[in-house]
């Protein structure tokens, strides 16, 4: 069997063993084994499923058990110079090792590994993009640098940015610079998500908990103090060596970040307004006083976050109280009414709602719930979470400790008294509120003793106590149960989720599952199972949509330019009525705005870019692709794609059928006929805006030589005309007041 020289580390695949200068290190064997997997691989992108199967094969464990290890092995690589970064994330996919490796085989000959397969991020070209910025530091160790210290100084500090790098992994984070005890972190590069913001929230407060572990000795804790920014930045690489930490970031964000650190005191997550903004109430945040902004603008507010708030449901947190009319859903409603109208009568009722983001899921849950407020019955909400897809019934435990009351201050005992009220009403057989109690991490009492059974057993009775916890409540009055986003469910929540599906058909219940289309549920044509699939509004809804948004005083043709742009997705109108409102383009006269000129091109706010460039990030050529069809326009050929880009035609139609998969464009024929379309309009300019302008110059210069070969003149005109009006030169995203009526003839825009 071969061995792998790991820097100071030895593998020993045939002993399943890592030693360090001859001494066997401390790791277990599935540590061992997900090491030998990944080396074995160097360089080479390796699932996440593949690594459970090497290390737990045949067993079905949660993801977190994966990043425990790969955790564990990161702490131990880390002991070597730059160790801890030789196992990367790619972040939503798998790791690879990329650390320096050198392989004898049995024949005593040394094998040299293949090097690393291109990183798909980040991107060597510089590009415009929205990011979140976080900025942190060790604190608790200046004046300890000194003779022996430097030594147990150098411990601490290299234990902080292994710290560093594990939390920020664990939310799809990028590590752009350290600097001994400090680290600035980017989310949103080099790959956008949809909650970049969240992300680098939770980060903070996580590493903010962790680093107060860390220390010298018992005598001497570490603190850490975190600033978090938010705005447009251009990322390209600043010296053209392709490292990593080479990135040259042009924005306020990251300083901004910088300077709310420095101004925070210890254990504390500061924020400033963009980033206030975009998380919503989904944390409890305190005031805090203003920092002095640059260049003698006004005083930049901060604020604290203190930690997850109580709200439950993301939609609320997200949208506010005070929600958008509900426009075009009159036959979903009615739908709705109608099931519930059965399951009251005791024949339940299942309705799936699907639809992409945006359409309009959570809106359509929360009109039934209003349909129904004066109606005697009990509404149940579980709401499942992306950051929590690897716990165990993770909505049932949040919708118990919500409608227990649990507040985060409470002790266990208390905790225990409030569930025990709470399931009171429902009768439970005292082994249920044993297996209930043990769900909520609550230490078993002496009236409530929990048996000793196997995992699986246990698993087995605790789902069937939630079963006759529901069952109890239907018996005392209609249940509507509202069961949102199923596509972030997790394994175990999905098994007693199809468990209530089949116990509830005898039952006063209708219970609603809300989901995006990647999630494919297995009820769909059983009994008493309906599905709603949303679909976009049409072109009255929403002019009718915009109008009610604005209280009717935006102009008609602004009306009708966001109804164009929009593309018929609720979300979408909402935004980018409320962008134009707060934009300062249009002039208020006798209660109404008017618009003096020419139609200018509307910003994209950061609540809504975010979600559109986090469409856009996905693996290979498919965001280049994305970016040259975006200046060619709304409607691409494959021909003149293929004569514009330098990309291999097989990769051309790899990434082709990435974005037709994600539906972000449509396709009409088969290249190399093929025409390409995209979805929305709005992802269209996200693509379009984040090229800088040299760029998209280039684009042009190269698309108006391909056309001059390949086009008619009619269509050939049409789109030089539009390629030589000059960009503008904002450092934001703009839509372009293009009407759809001059591409009626399949001129691209």
């Amino acid at each position: 069997m071969p061995i792998h020289t790991l820097g100071p580390f030895r593998l020993h695949t045939q002993h399943n063993l890592l030693l360090r200068e001859g001494a066997p290190v401390p790791l277990g064997r599935r540590a061992i084994a997900l090491l030998h997997t990944l080396v074995e691989q160097p360089g080479i992108l390796v699932s996440k499923d593949a690594l459970i199967e090497a290390a737990w094969s045949g067993r079905l464990v949660e993801e977190s058990n994966l990043s425990v290890q790969i955790g564990a092995l990161r702490r131990v690589l880390g002991e070597a110079p730059g160790g801890d970064r030789w196992i990367e994330t790619m972040p939503g996919r798998g790791y690879r090792f990329i650390g320096p490796i050198v392989t004898e085989t049995d024949n005593g000959a040394v094998a040299a590994p293949p090097g690393p397969e291109p990183a798909p991020t980040p991107r060597p070209e510089a590009e415009r993009r929205q990011i979140t910025a976080m900025s942190c530091e060790l604190i608790g160790i200046s004046g300890r640098a000194d003779g022996a210290g430097l030594e147990d100084l150098r411990d601490v500090v290299g234990a902080f940015q292994r710290c560093v790098s594990e939390t920020v992994d664990r939310h799809d984070g990028f590590v752009v610079s350290r600097l001994g005890n400090a680290a600035l972190v980017l989310f949103g590069y080099p790959a956008a998500h949809e909650y970049d913001d969240e992300r680098a929230v939770r980060a903070g407060l996580e590493l903010c908990t962790a680093v107060r572990t860390l220390g010298l000795g018992a005598d001497l804790p570490m603190r850490c103090r975190v600033g978090i920014a938010t705005g447009m930045a251009i990322i390209g690489d600043f010296n053209g060596d392709g490292a990593l930490q080479n990135r040259e970031i042009i924005g306020d964000a990251s300083n901004l970040a910088g300077r709310l650190h420095l101004s925070a005191q210890a254990d504390i997550v500061a924020i400033e307004p963009a980033t206030r903004r975009l998380i919503g109430n989904l944390f409890d945040c305190r005031d805090l006083d203003a920092i002095d902004a640059t260049s003698g603008a006004e005083p930049v507010r901060i604020w604290q976050v203190l930690g997850q708030s109580a709200v439950a449901s993301r939609f609320e947190a997200l949208r506010g109280s005070v929600l958008s009319p509900l426009i075009g859903r009159d036959e979903e409603i009615n739908v709705l009414l109608r099931r519930w109208s059965s399951a009251k009568a005791g024949d339940g009722q299942v309705v799936l709602v699907s639809g992409e983001p945006g359409l309009g899921k959570s809106r359509l849950a929360a009109a039934l719930d209003e349909r129904l407020h004066n109606e005697p019955h009990l509404r149940l909400r579980y709401f499942c979470s992306p950051y929590h897809q690897d716990s165990a019934l993770y909505p049932f435990v949040e919708q118990l400790g919500r409608a227990a009351g649990f507040a985060r201050d409470d002790v266990p005992a208390a905790k225990l008294e409030r569930l025990e009220v709470l399931l009171a009403r429902a009768a439970p057989l005292d082994e249920d509120m044993a297996f209930l109690a043990d769900l909520m991490s609550l230490p078993a009492s002496e009236r409530h003793p929990l048996p000793n059974l196997s995992p699986q057993r246990k698993k087995e009775r605790t789902l069937e106590a939630l079963i006759r916890q529901l069952e109890s409540l239907a018996h005392q009055r209609p249940v509507l149960i509202v069961f949102e986003d199923a596509h972030w469910i997790d394994p175990t929540s999905r098994e007693l989720l199809e468990l209530t599906v089949e116990r509830i058909r005898r039952l006063p219940v209708l219970l609603i599952v809300t989901f995006r289309p990647e999630f494919q549920p297995p009820w769909i044509g059983q009994p008493r199972v309906t599905l709603l699939a949303l679909n976009r509004l049409d072109w009255r809804d929403r002019v009718s949509l915009v109008a009610q948004i604005a209280d009717n005083t935006l102009p008609e043709i602004v009306i009708e330019q966001i109804a164009d742009r929009t593309d018929g997705v609720p979300l979408f109108v909402e935004e980018l009525t409320k962008s134009v409102l707060e934009s300062g383009l249009l002039r208020e006269e006798a209660a109404r705005y008017v618009l003096d000129g020419a139609s200018p091109p509307f910003m994209i706010r950061t609540t809504l870019l975010a979600s559109l460039l986090a469409r856009l990030d996905r693996p290979g050529s498919v965001r280049l692709v994305a970016q040259t069809g975006a200046v060619i326009g709304h409607e691409f050929p494959y021909a003149l794609l293929r004569a514009v880009t330098d990309l291999p035609e097989d990769e051309l139609q790899t990434a082709l059928a990435g974005l037709a998969a994600a539906e972000l464009v449509l396709q009409r024929g088969t290249p190399p006929e093929a025409v390409y379309s995209f979805k929305h309009a709005l992802v269209q300019d996200a693509a379009h805006g984040s090229l800088l302008r040299n760029a998209r110059q280039q684009l042009h210069a190269r698309i108006a030589q391909a056309l001059e070969t390949q086009s008619p003149p009619c269509r050939r005109l049409g789109l030089l005309r539009r390629l030589l009006t000059p960009a503008p030169r904002s450092g934001h995203l703009a839509v372009p007041s293009v009407p759809r009526s001059e591409h009626a003839a399949g001129l691209p825009r």
